[in-house]
């Protein structure tokens, strides 16, 4: 079986986003897939009318009135990343990477660690919320 290559084909750049990032889920075939599928469907959760991207070699971006976050996967983690996320409340403490920066905060998940989907999907309508404030 071939594995597929997904960060610099010529073919991708004719791909919608979502086949892409549905591509990278059935790619990773492990913990990662999963994971990162299960953000993916909580973040549509959030924000129903979320536009997804596909950027840098190979990044899943949501936007809705601006960039929500990212989705990379590592070896270790799955890494979700909002850009605004130093302006964001996180009464739940869900970030726990990229802490030091004045402008993105991020959330590593690992294998077998549960996600708190609520606290999550509130995060995402946040982080929403406020580039729609910035918007304005």
């Amino acid at each position: 079986m071939k594995t597929m290559t997904l960060k610099t084909s010529a073919t991708t750049r004719s791909e919608s986003p979502s086949r892409l990032i549905d591509a990278r889920i059935k790619e990773l075939a492990d913990w990662r897939g999963k994971t990162l599928a299960h953000l993916r469907a909580l973040i549509k959760q959030a924000i129903p009318e979320v536009v997804e991207e596909w950027k840098w070699r190979g990044v899943p971006v949501w936007y809705h009135d601006g960039m929500i976050c990212t989705g990379e996967t590592y070896k270790s983690a799955v890494k979700v990343t909002f850009a605004k996320g130093a302006s964001l409340n996180d009464p739940s403490r869900l970030f726990n990477s990229s802490l030091e920066g004045n402008t993105r905060r991020a959330i590593d998940f690992h294998e077998g660690e549960e996600i708190d989907d609520a606290a999550f999907k509130t995060l995402v309508r946040a982080a929403a919320a406020l580039n729609k404030s910035s918007a304005r």
